[in-house]
């Protein structure tokens, strides 16, 4: 007797497994790849996320494998499971304090976005984006770098500051100049939020007067553990409010966030 197979099962299992395959796809990248319509992808991106087989990205609008799913088939990866577990928790600071957040995680010597909830904020239209990992984020002279740096253990400081040493960037140049730069970090761990460097108008290496974004930072840190993973920061059009300000009416939601983060990494 012939059986015949569940078309729509198919559909559905081909979209996953292009998902897999390519870590993060939009929904034209799986018009395109499948040549379903929208309309039937988005029936099928529903029931995979009603599963928890996928989880959608806040930065981009991205569809990821979920960190459960990922872990079953024995392809994943802590990054990619840190960003899935705190989109959820950066959509509800976004709700609270309506200036936009990301988190970051350390790429050897620079720090990258694996996850924004900046398309949420109000002020999405001002303040520009910084693609999910495509802009390498200044460690030295970035809020989120700084925190990092900061928080992170003796050791992996150490080594960190070792390979920014070995780089001829303007960018990396307080690398060069070690008490100046235990003097910023004991400052940001005395005050619990790495700042941006005056200086640093969001451009990795030219000064704020040649690049400058108009905007301001903090960031502090993400444990897990005793281990710090990741930064997650709060950015504002500079000249609107002092960092005094947004600390004072921000912080302790953003520490809220990172700390609901740990706790979920843990969970």
């Amino acid at each position: 007797m012939s059986v015949k197979s569940i078309r729509a099962l198919d559909r559905g299992l081909d979209v996953l497994r292009i998902i897999q395959e390519s870590k993060a796809a939009s929904l034209n990248d799986l018009h395109l790849a499948t040549r379903l319509s929208k309309a039937t992808l988005l029936r099928i991106l529903k029931t995979l996320l009603g599963r928890d087989l996928i989880w959608q990205r806040i930065a981009d609008g991205a569809y990821v494998p979920s960190y459960t799913f990922s872990k079953r088939a024995k392809v994943f990866d802590e990054e990619t499971h840190l960003a899935e577990v705190a989109a959820p928790i950066l959509a509800d600071l976004c709700t609270r304090v309506r200036w936009p957040s990301a988190l970051l995680s350390p790429r050897l010597d620079h720090m990258v976005t694996i996850e924004s909830n900046r398309p949420m904020s109000d002020f999405d239209y001002i303040i520009s984006p910084n693609p999910v990992g495509s802009f390498n984020v200044n460690m030295l002279r970035s809020a989120s770098g700084r925190c990092y740096l900061a928080f992170c253990s003796p050791e992996e400081r150490a080594a960190i500051i070792a390979r920014l040493r070995k780089s001829g960037r303007p960018g990396d140049a307080l690398a060069h100049n070690p008490a100046r730069l235990d003097r910023i970090l004991g400052e940001v761990r005395a005050r619990g939020y790495g700042t941006r460097d005056r200086d640093f108008g969001g451009h990795y290496d030219l000064p704020r007067s040649k690049v400058n974004d108009g905007r301001n930072s903090i960031a502090v840190p993400v444990h897990v553990g005793d281990e710090v993973v990741a930064c997650v920061n709060l950015t504002w059009i500079g000249r609107l409010a002092t960092v005094s300000i947004i600390a004072e009416r921000c912080l302790p939601q953003l520490n809220e966030a990172a700390r609901a983060i740990g706790r979920r990494m843990t969970a």
